[in-house]
């Protein structure tokens, strides 16, 4: 739809056409064929469909931040960041038409069916536990472990964050860090829960660190991982993310060489983009049903690479970010192509030996998985496809949301392919 149909419909966003079958669709939670005729909306995709462009490299990328609109408040979003880190508000301002080279703007009911159809997609899914996030009762911790609440500021914005220290750490010893981004609609607690990610920190002596996305950066909670600010070192959510990772080195004593970051869906997506521009401070990436860096730079292009459209995303580095990626083949809400897109991307270009293993989790789902490994047999790149499988985190428990409890066991392996990379002198 032109931009100028698009504008003239503001006043009555179910005449836009589609729209209202659109919005039955998802009220009959038939989001894959609501989301199909949404992209035809924004994209115009009655007309013979175009070759995607390439998306623009992460660390290259010098496109605005889109302004986004609260769906509870109908309130634009001042995307520059206030002193306190969180966006101004704007009442009354309209959502700005796109310019030149920027995003195209979708009407604020648009935007928060979007937002509701990207939300309610991780509820989709065979074995998916969608207990609503901040439902499951705090686990008991051992005697002696602590899970902090603090918080971070920097020139980029704060967020508050929650900390695991698990009971009994080594006097003397540095523990390894891993940095937990959930996803959209989820909480550090809610996401703590459904990983057991904390249970493994008292088996292996881990540091656990879990952001918090603010409502007010996001309506849904979401990671804004489509946003080409955000995508970018020194900048937007990759620097507050950085800045959590290092208060916590610097106050709690982790170990430096062995810091690694994971991610479910948009969390995913960010810590995809969190390996390409931080290569220095992370030493192996964890991406639990996301998306490769610059896959997106707008709702619209979003949309578009959710569900397997356009080529994969390139990036300027060549080495490889060791990366292990975990996806299902029925995954409704990213589409399982995203894996692929993202392990090609944390390749680099390099020339690793390839091989394919078959498994099955007794009385769950089978898998597929594919080693990357370099000349002296250390793999790099793990990509785990579940099949029968849906969004959700695999092998997690029923005590958090958006779990797939019939495995395989996403975080197990996460934390044994950490585990065996650490950062090199001069990454």
């Amino acid at each position: 739809m032109p931009v100028r149909a698009l504008k003239d419909s503001l006043m009555n966003p179910l005449s836009i056409p589609g729209m209202a079958e659109a919005t039955r669709l998802t009220r009959e939670g038939r989001l894959a064929e609501a989301a199909a005729l949404i992209q035809r909306v924004l994209g115009d995709a009655d007309a013979p469909p175009a070759t995607p462009p390439t998306p623009q490299p992460c660390e290259a990328s010098r496109t605005a931040r889109i302004v986004d609109v609260d769906p509870a408040t109908g309130e634009a979003l001042d995307p520059r960041a206030a002193p306190t880190g969180e966006p101004r508000r704007m009442p009354g301002q309209a959502r700005p038409e796109a310019k030149a080279g920027g995003s195209t703007a979708a009407p604020k009911e648009l935007h928060a069916l979007l937002g509701r159809l990207h939300a309610e997609g991780l509820r989709r899914g065979p074995g998916v536990k969608a207990r609503h996030p901040g439902a499951h009762a705090p686990a008991p911790m051992p005697e002696g472990a602590r899970f902090l609440q603090s918080s971070f500021t920097g020139e980029a914005g704060s967020r508050d964050y929650k900390l695991y220290i698990p009971a009994g750490l080594p006097a003397g010893v540095a523990p390894p860090l891993v940095v937990m981004l959930h996803g959209c609609t989820q909480s550090p607690d809610d996401f703590a829960a459904g990983t057991r990610m904390n249970v493994l920190a008292e088996e292996h002596g881990l540091l656990v660190a879990y952001p918090a996305q603010a409502q007010s950066a996001n309506a849904q909670k979401c990671w804004n991982w489509f946003n080409p600010g955000d995508q970018r070192r020194g900048a937007g959510e990759p620097a507050i993310i950085a800045g959590i990772t290092r208060q916590v080195l610097r106050e709690h004593g982790a170990d430096a060489r062995r810091v690694y970051v994971a991610g479910l869906s948009a969390g995913g997506a960010k810590a995809a983009i969190m390996g390409m521009a931080y290569r220095e401070l992370y030493a192996a990436v964890g991406v639990h049903s996301g998306l490769a860096c610059g896959a997106a730079r707008d709702l619209p292009s979003a949309f578009s690479a959710m569900r397997g459209g356009g080529p994969a995303p390139t990036a300027r580095r060549r080495d490889i970010v060791p990366t292990i990626v975990f996806h299902a083949d029925r995954d409704s809400t990213v589409h399982p192509l995203n894996g692929d897109h993202v392990v090609a991307q944390s390749g680099g270009g390099g020339d690793l030996r390839r091989e394919t293993q078959r498994g099955q989790v007794p009385g769950g789902h089978a898998w597929t998985r594919t080693l990357h490994s370099d000349a002296a047999g250390q793999v790099l790149l793990e990509q785990w496809l579940v099949h029968g499988g849906g969004h959700a985190w695999s092998g997690g428990s029923p005590a958090g949301s958006y779990t797939d409890p019939r495995g395989p066991d996403a975080s197990g392996e996460m934390v044994r392919f950490f585990l065996s990379h650490e950062l090199r002198s001069g990454t």
